[in-house]
């Protein structure tokens, strides 16, 4: 159960991040200015910069991940600068989402889940994942949506939310 609150809801949070950095390239473009002025762009002096906040992103499905299943995510020095090289790091997370299977998060609900800055505190993964996981991936998705939105880029509502899996 885990796995499939977890593993899809980020892989289509971080899909359609990457979509809408792609309109915030295409606009930097079409406007012509450097796509990295976006990168390090913000919506209040205090608040992080649009690169951090999809590092913070793609630490939020790895860790909770790893977390949850024991499984070693990728390694991230937070060095990222770039345009390009925020996307190597959205992508090498999506490929680390792709290996994990829902076995991997067998026992992972009880699972007693902390880390340091909880200061002993723990979650269970169930818990873990319901108040502290997809609420995060959320907030720092939206933070960058609205940053670029901000800044001019031409998103809505649907990118943010992207494919539905409607029926028929």
């Amino acid at each position: 159960m885990l796995h499939d609150l977890t593993v899809p809801q980020f892989q289509k949070m971080l899909t359609n991040l990457q979509k809408i950095l792609d309109k915030g390239a295409a606009y930097a473009d079409a406007k012509k200015f450097d796509v990295n002025v976006l990168m390090h762009s913000r919506l209040a002096p205090d608040q992080f910069p649009l690169i951090k906040q999809i590092q913070i992103a793609c630490d939020t499905a790895k860790l909770a991940c790893a977390r949850l299943t024991g499984k070693d995510g990728p390694v991230n020095e937070d060095k990222e600068q770039t345009f390009q090289e925020i996307r190597a790091r959205i992508d090498s997370t999506l490929a680390y989402l792709k290996t994990l299977k829902p076995a991997d998060f067998n026992g992972a609900e009880e699972k007693k889940i902390s880390q340091p800055r909880w200061e002993g505190k723990w979650l269970t993964g169930s818990e873990y994942v319901l108040h502290h996981a997809l609420p995060n991936i959320y907030f720092h998705i939206t933070t960058a949506y609205s940053i670029l939105r901000h800044n001019g880029v031409d998103v809505g509502k649907k990118d943010y939310l992207g494919e539905m899996p409607y029926k028929h």
